[in-house]
């Protein structure tokens, strides 16, 4: 609209948002010493016209329009011809309220705890880091990431992560969150920022989920559950299964593997620190049945530097919940996880009688500490043995040919 065409003072929205530019630079009274501003290029403005101390008349901008609109830019006005009033300069007092919106900004929860997620970049491998940030974006930041965390008390902790496992059911998801959340906390007392943690005690009245990430069957079922994966109809993801089975690695590590780690000539998979969380590299000797399969996914061609590309985008893996429903479709849902398999190998190996050493080598666990420190290659030998006796005792009670023994009691 044309600036001849204002009927009413202050201006009204649709007035501030229409008005059209003119040939040269004007200004529209909005009232009490504010201004609209218009330039011929079409950018719209605020300005104040107050007194100086010395009597002379100036102008103090306010900010852009439409950042800053006009219920905003009259509230600041108001607070600027207060300040002079009082006989303050209000270039200094707008400075120091500009300073204050700035801290303010960068109290809130949300801010403090992308700085808490930047000093885990080292620590933590990407697929972390995406399912810990990812978590803070859907559940915390959405109703807590505007707060200033200092002000957030630990009843509004509580009721928001008791909310999200009661109408989400993400028990164990939750009690994460609050993990992370707490040691946010922690990072801004170290850094001199807060003085108590109000999520210091909450797990106590958090409902507890049980740990469902080991869940596995029990030696008897083992054969059967063997031959459905021996079954299953996708190729790719069926020598995933019989990988996760017989090496007994991490589901991650497996899943995001690279041809590059493999040497199929000499039998070894270098699994490279990037991907160990917070352990070193890691070498798994492979038994022969593991290098044929791996030489038959080799043979399908894929075009991907991943073992297990995704249909959809062959530069990234597959999701990370392929082998979770590739068990589930075959009714092991609550039954076993990819990560059971672990448990099931350790169980196994030392009920076996095989070196704790050894086995504990083989499943990449690392101490705390010196004492925690050991060569990629510590027990190859020893280790390749075992993981090849593994292989074959996998492969012969998969076997229903083969009759099974009891040992005389």
């Amino acid at each position: 609209m044309k600036r001849t065409d204002i009927k009413r003072r202050p201006l009204a929205d649709t007035v501030l948002a229409t008005l059209e530019p003119e040939l040269k630079e004007y200004r529209e009274l909005d009232g009490n010493g504010l201004y609209f501003r218009i330039k011929p290029d079409g950018n719209k403005s605020w300005q104040l016209r107050y007194k100086k101390a010395d009597g002379k008349w100036s102008w103090l901008g306010i900010g852009g329009y439409p950042e800053i609109s006009g219920q905003l830019a009259r509230k600041k006005a108001k607070e600027l011809l207060s300040d002079i009033s009082k006989g303050d300069n209000p270039i200094i007092t707008k400075q120091e309220r500009k300073r204050k919106e700035i801290e303010q900004h960068s109290a809130t929860f949300e801010v403090l705890a992308r700085e808490w997620l930047d000093t885990k970049k080292e620590s933590w491998v990407q697929d972390t880091m995406n399912r810990n940030k990812g978590a803070l974006e859907k559940h915390i930041f959405p109703i807590f990431g505007t707060r200033l965390y200092a002000t957030i008390k630990p009843i509004e902790w509580m009721n928001l992560l008791k909310s999200i496992q009661q109408e989400k059911g993400i028990i164990e998801q939750v009690n994460r969150m609050r993990s992370m959340c707490r040691d946010i906390y922690d990072f801004a007392k170290v850094t001199g920022r807060m003085d108590y943690n109000p999520l210091e005690g909450i797990q106590k009245y958090l409902q507890q989920g049980k740990k469902q990430n080991m869940l596995h069957v029990s030696e008897p079922e083992l054969p059967p559950l063997l031959r459905a994966i021996n079954n299953y109809p996708t190729m790719d993801v069926r020598i995933g299964l019989q990988l996760l089975a017989m090496l007994f690695c991490r589901p991650t590590e497996l899943r995001q593997a690279k041809w590059q780690e493999f040497d199929l000539e000499q039998g070894l998979w270098n699994i490279p620190a990037e991907r160990m969380k917070k352990r070193p590299e890691h070498l798994v000797p492979l038994p022969t049945q593991a290098t044929t399969l791996l030489k038959e996914l080799q043979s399908y061609e894929t075009n991907s530097k991943y073992l297990f590309p995704s249909r959809s985008d062959k530069s990234k893996p597959k999701s990370d919940t392929v082998f979770i429903m590739a068990l589930r479709r075959m009714g092991y849902e609550g039954r076993q996880t990819p990560h059971g398999f672990r448990h099931i190998a350790s169980t196994l190996l030392n009920n076996r009688g095989f070196d704790e050493r050894h086995i504990e080598a083989a499943l990449a666990h690392v101490k705390d500490g010196v004492a925690g420190v050991y060569n990629k290659a510590q027990y190859l030998d020893d280790r390749a043995s075992m993981m090849q006796w593994y292989a074959n005792h996998l492969e012969e009670i998969a076997d229903q040919s083969i009759i099974q023994f009891k040992k005389a009691q």
